[in-house]
């Protein structure tokens, strides 16, 4: 069962970070943009990867590739593969996946490349913007947290 005051906690966590809002925004979308890839089994390594890469932020850049979760994961693919055979002018037939791992996925590899990597950009643009709205929305509530983001979107980065 889902701890529901445990989440909200960690909502708040990431709510209140001390980072500007689009910096917290651009590590989870590029975690979302990650969790729509086929490298099952991987998503937190990249995430963490990326993160240190083009120093995002790390909590955020996890969460935002645990997104797609076990029951999504087999419908994103199926999506991705069908957007990718469609756009490779290849007929689109059904993905039938004997397991989920990557010798059962390679066959289909080129068309979910493409396709996951369309759906998890649009998903990332999408994320980026609704986690920035989220993080601006919250911050107002709270005194403090709301003059720390007017100043960051002032200077218009973190405030050290």
């Amino acid at each position: 069962m889902i701890n529901t005051d445990r989440l909200k906690q960690k909502f708040k966590a990431i709510m209140s970070l001390d980072s500007h809002p689009g910096h917290i925004s651009a590590g989870f979308a590029v975690g979302v943009f990650i969790s729509f890839t086929p490298f099952l089994g991987l998503h937190t390594p990249l995430a963490i990867a990326l993160a240190f890469i083009f120093r995002l932020n790390k909590l955020t850049c996890i969460t935002g590739a645990w997104v797609n979760t076990p029951l999504t994961v087999v419908p994103a693919l199926a999506a991705s593969y069908k957007l990718g055979r469609f756009l490779r002018g290849k007929p689109v037939n059904e993905l039938t996946l004997t397991g989920l791992e990557w010798h059962h996925i390679k066959p289909y590899a080129k068309s979910l490349l493409l396709g996951s990597s369309i759906i998890g950009f649009v998903a990332a643009v999408a994320a980026y913007f609704i986690c920035y709205w989220l993080v601006t929305v919250f911050r107002k509530r709270d005194a403090g947290l709301k003059e720390m983001t007017r100043e960051m979107e002032e200077v218009g980065e973190e405030l050290e």
